[in-house]
């Protein structure tokens, strides 16, 4: 039985992408072990199926305060502080976990854990589309993701290959902890469909899946009569004003249906050029589906040896790892035990226990005095 956490944790979020799925199972197993914890969301409010998300017993708080990487000059920063230093007046949190990097140079009387999901530079270098960030407002925005990481207590990433990422640009006064993504348990899997399925939105080129449609639209230019009939595609996302061409664009879907069409598609697909973690990824193996995957250092941290790998932007070489698991179902049952036994690694468990030590941690230290919380991270 685990003992009673008895800890207050309020909590930033936001409801854009998987940060928001993140928090909730993290909140949810915390409140689950006897914590108390505010979701404070920024950014657009959460759609009413996101808000089904929340565990009953966590609180919510939503606010329209900017994120940070919608507010690059910081326009919105004076009313976040002024905002967030309230809440904590009103909460009298023991620890302030941030999902965001600038937030953390509001001057808590809390300590302080930025979770260093992703930002826009190391997004930048990944897509090798960086020149815009040499203007003043985005030299602005990385001065305070530096700052942020040198005033948080401690700060986290969900993956090594992140961190190191990290390190690089931001050169941050403390070491970072890695706590791996995880979920609650394994999708429990239907009957299979010949079907490639993917996540994403098609605006965001750190996704990759311009690579998918390609490859798909390849296929079917090279098809002759008699050929035969290539497995749909299936993209479950915002298209925006993409055509589908010979995808099937599905528009963003509730967490529960897309955990439906993991559950019944053979083979999951991120052609990604960067992606910290990829919660998607680790849903769809959850669901035990074969995992074609671009070869990147988070994807070969997390998944070596448990998926199929192509390089980067490589349409000819993505077709090419579908075709064999395509034709072969013995390699593709291989392939989805691989995956499926690699997910159970990434438990939700596992990441909550991570989480504990480091708020158990953070408070001890914050009892001992300021001396000694430098040595917590």
């Amino acid at each position: 039985m685990t003992r009673s956490l008895g800890l207050r944790i309020m909590m930033t979020t936001d409801a854009v992408g998987g940060v928001w799925t993140y928090a909730t199972a993290l909140s949810a197993a915390l409140a689950d072990r006897g914590a108390d914890v505010t979701l404070v969301t920024m950014g657009p409010a959460p759609r009413p199926d996101q808000r089904s998300m929340v565990h009953d017993k966590v609180d919510v708080i939503e606010t329209d305060l900017a994120l940070e990487w919608q507010d690059p000059e910081a326009e919105d920063i004076g009313r976040a502080r002024r905002k967030l230093r309230e809440l904590e007046t009103q909460l009298r949190p023991h620890v302030i976990h941030l999902n965001s990097y600038r937030e953390a140079t509001f001057g808590w009387i809390a300590p302080v854990i930025v979770a260093a999901h992703s930002c826009v530079n190391s997004w930048g270098r990944a897509c090798n589309d960086s020149e815009w960030l040499r203007e003043p407002r985005w030299r602005r925005y990385s001065e305070l993701v530096a700052a942020g990481l040198d005033a948080a207590t401690a700060w986290v990433c969900p993956s090594a290959a992140h961190r190191a990422a990290v390190d690089e640009i931001y050169h941050p006064s403390r070491a970072g902890a890695v706590i791996w993504n995880g979920i609650a348990a394994a999708l429990q899997p239907e009957p299979k469909h010949n079907v490639i399925l993917a996540a994403g939105r098609m605006w965001d080129k750190a996704k990759g899946l311009s690579t998918l449609v390609e490859t798909a639209n390849n296929e079917a230019a090279d098809n002759q009569p008699g050929d035969e009939v290539r497995w749909p595609i299936l993209v479950a996302g915002e298209a925006g004003q993409h055509e589908a061409g010979s995808i099937q664009f599905l528009g963003d879907l509730p967490q529960a249906d897309l955990h439906r069409l993991m559950r019944r598609a053979a083979i999951f697909a991120s052609p990604a050029l960067y992606e910290p973690f990829g919660l998607a990824v680790l849903e769809a193996a959850s669901a035990r589906c074969a995992l074609v995957l671009s070869d990147i250092p988070s994807f070969r941290e997390l998944w070596d040896h448990a998926a199929l790998f192509v390089p980067p932007g490589d349409s000819d070489q993505l077709g090419a790892a579908f075709d064999p698991l395509i034709q072969d179902e013995t390699l593709r049952l291989d392939l989805q035990s691989a995956a499926l036994t690699r997910a159970k690694t990434y438990s939700l468990t596992r990441m909550v226990d991570g989480y504990q030590q480091l708020y158990s941690a953070l408070r001890g230290a914050a009892a001992c005095g300021p001396r000694s919380m430098g040595a917590v991270a």
